[in-house]
């Protein structure tokens, strides 16, 4: 389907499949770390849980429309390159980031702020629409047989890095800083060393040189839609619960034990740096061990984990005990870490070569963006509508729930045959 200059090493291919994940999850991670602080500096009110649940409206805001920006991305990479679709989505998806930490609040332009916050989070979602499904899809094209899995893992890794990059940035604030400092101008330095990541990736991903493909759909978005439907949702299930656990643990749980349990930020965002350290270790043990026991297997253990899991993982973190939030915290990040052996090149597995780029970008941005993105928010909705603080752990069940029903009723095996770029 591609043709592959001879000289390519994997350390290349690697660093060009991940770095794009790394700027689009620090930003995600910075967002969701200092969403308090957004929350009320941006959407100011005089409940703390209303300005909460607008700076996570905003937040979803981008996520919303991820599907649309996975069209346009999807579409590029399937007609002109997956190599051409990577270089646009990270030149493109700093500039809300740096932005973010340039903005007036409230206090300064009224009701031009929250209008400017969301506007910012819908250009990176349209912009990161096809990162990560465009990042998978070349890393596992370049990849050998029996060792997809351990190579399209690697996208989901940059991810990770990303978001510890930016817990460990606000970590390292949070205990440098006095929460006055923090809440005045501190949290706008992870936003502004954005543009340093985003160099970086430019630079990367300009040096992974030209790529000829011949297309295999006239029309990837009428197919996608049309003949490849089927494909489309099922791959689209399979993500819900991976997408649903990540968020409520990396992104919903800080701001859950500050605002819920009342623990200092200094003390969350250190637990929070310390599971995304332990996921960066975990990503590779579960992408190995999908490429030897199979793509089912990784995905059942992990869904059911977050069935039946989720409610005692939650009541740990609700206890406000350090020490038991984190084994909660931990159990959460197990779940995912079995679900993203599996379904990683899963994806890529089960997508129509014809429709690749643009169906996974489609199936992968409506279960991260409607489901996935859709959690803080959510979860914040159900605690201030309720009053009941595990009420959460029923949506992140939910998610397991339709990843298991999906995988064990209507996904077959697909890593141990070689990777299709038939059209069929």
């Amino acid at each position: 389907m591609t043709s592959q200059p001879t000289q390519r090493t994997t350390s290349k291919v690697l660093l060009a499949g991940l770095i794009g994940n790394v700027m689009e999850w620090y930003d995600f991670a910075v967002y969701g770390y200092f969403a308090t602080v957004i929350g009320r500096e941006f959407f100011p009110s005089s409940d703390p849980a209303a300005s909460l649940i607008g700076a996570f409206g905003a937040f979803a805001a981008g996520f919303l429309v991820r599907p649309l920006g996975g069209i346009v991305f999807g579409r590029i990479g399937d007609l002109a390159g997956r190599k051409r679709a990577l270089q646009l989505s990270v030149m493109v998806m700093a500039v809300p980031t740096v932005l973010m930490g340039l903005l007036p609040t409230h206090q300064q332009i009224g009701i031009a702020a929250p209008i400017a916050v969301v506007l910012l989070r819908i250009i990176q979602g349209l912009s990161v629409g096809g990162e990560y499904t465009s990042s998978i899809i070349f890393l596992s094209e370049n990849a050998p047989d029996r060792q997809r899995g351990f190579y399209a893992i690697w996208g989901l890794w940059g991810s990770v890095l990303g978001m510890l990059i930016g817990s460990g940035f606000g970590d390292l604030l949070a205990h440098a800083l006095t929460s006055a400092q923090l809440g005045s101008w501190g949290w706008r330095l992870p936003f502004l060393l954005g543009a340093l990541v985003a160099t970086t990736g430019v630079v990367i991903r300009q040096g992974i040189g030209a790529e000829m493909i011949e297309p295999l759909a006239k029309s990837p978005i009428r197919e996608t839609f049309g003949r490849y439907r089927l494909q489309v949702l099922r791959v689209m299930a399979l993500n819900i619960a991976s997408s649903i656990g990540y968020y409520a643990v990396f992104v919903y749980a800080v701001s859950y034990v500050e605002e819920v349990d009342h623990l200092d930020p200094a003390t969350s965002l250190s637990l929070n740096t310390g599971v995304l350290a332990v996921l960066l270790l975990l990503y590779p043990i579960s992408a190995w061990l999908s490429d030897r026991i199979g793509r089912k297997p990784m995905l059942i253990c992990g869904s059911s984990l977050l069935c039946f899991g989720a409610l005692p993982f939650f009541n740990l973190m609700h206890s406000g005990d350090p020490q038991r939030v984190l084994w909660g915290e931990l159990g959460l990040t197990l779940a995912v870490a079995l679900l993203a052996g599996g379904k990683n090149p899963a994806n890529v597995e089960l997508m129509p070569p014809a429709v690749r780029c643009t169906g996974l970008a489609v199936a992968f941005n409506v279960a991260e963006g409607y489901f996935g993105g859709t959690t803080p928010l959510i979860a914040t909705w159900l605690i201030a509508k309720s009053g009941n603080p595990l009420l959460p752990a029923g949506w992140v069940a939910f998610g397991g729930v339709c990843t298991l029903i999906t995988v064990c009723a209507f996904t077959r095996e697909t890593a141990f045959r070689p990777l299709s770029t038939e059209t069929g």
